[in-house]
């Protein structure tokens, strides 16, 4: 679809991979848990992922987990896997669901 209507040399920076584009798996899971973690340990919760060394990359600093998730979701739309409308809508879907587990499994963490 980019290629018939937007710029028919644009390439994906990754393989698109065979699976439906709505919704987005990773923007719904990440978002599930940044909201889950935010509520057990506080909206300025600082860390640095490291797990992506050993692959050749560096490690990545995040401000919060909801900063780590946003980039998650977006990197799905800059890979060419899922629309930006996509990506608004399963932020909202991950965070709901992660409102669910909080409300259901850890109620006393909801301010």
């Amino acid at each position: 679809m980019i290629n018939d209507r937007i710029d028919k040399n644009w390439q994906p920076y990754i393989q698109t991979p065979p699976f439906p584009e709505f919704t987005s798996g990773h923007a719904v899971i990440s978002n599930a848990a940044a909201t889950v973690l935010t509520a057990l340990f506080g909206s300025d919760f600082a860390f640095t992922d490291k797990t992506e060394i050993p692959f050749g990359n560096t490690s990545r600093s995040f401000k919060s987990f909801y900063e780590a998730s946003d980039e998650v979701t977006w990197s799905r739309v800059y890979g060419g896997i899922h629309y930006p409308a996509t990506a608004r809508i399963s932020i909202v879907q991950g965070r709901e669901i992660g409102n669910h587990v909080l409300t259901t499994l850890y109620p006393a963490a909801l301010k």
